[in-house]
């Protein structure tokens, strides 16, 4: 790929241990669907994000129909509770959506890496990520240019930037990924 890493190889390299967000400010409170969760203060806090109605119907059956709901449905149901919601006709291209594939540069180390943010029972083939991941919620609703901050197992922060949106369903008018 010439310069271009995959993340996952990235992370098993870098970080063999299991990745996690820190919870270092205490829970905050939010509800969504009229129902009060522990907002968990990650690494999705600051930057606004950009759902759309479809993505967040989806995402709220999943998160339903889960067999545990632990810290991940946690934080990500706290970023569906702060993000801006638009018509799949809305959304501009740039902004990650569900199966969008993207672009993003570790600033560290200035490596790219491929992603596509997956539902989880898409996980499996290389570069997908489950939006149940921390850095699949952050991931979310992200624009181009916009970085992230991740905290890893060391204490490091990686810190994200998104490259480009190299394919978003909305944009290719695929409605039933």
């Amino acid at each position: 790929m010439g310069g271009v890493f995959l993340f996952s190889e990235f992370i098993a390299r870098s970080f063999p241990e299991r990745l996690y967000c820190q919870n270092t400010q205490g829970p905050e409170r939010a509800s969504v669907r009229g129902s009060p969760v522990r907002r968990l203060p990650t690494i999705m806090t600051t930057t606004p994000i950009t759902v759309t109605r479809l993505d967040l119907q989806r995402l709220e059956r999943m998160l339903d129909s889960l067999d545990e709901y632990g810290p991940a449905a946690e934080a990500l149901e706290a970023e569906l509770a702060r993000a801006t919601v638009v018509g799949h006709d809305e959304i501009p291209p740039g902004v990650v959506t569900m199966n969008s594939t993207v672009r993003c540069r570790e600033e560290g180390s200035g490596k790219e890496y491929h992603l596509t943010l997956v539902y989880p029972a898409g996980v499996g083939g290389e570069g997908k990520v489950s939006v149940l991941a921390p850095v699949g919620t952050a991931l979310l609703g992200l624009t181009t240019g916009q970085s992230i901050d991740w905290p890893v197992p060391s204490g490091k922060t990686l810190k994200l930037t998104l490259l480009e949106v190299e394919y978003q369903p909305e944009a290719a008018g695929d409605f039933d990924r």
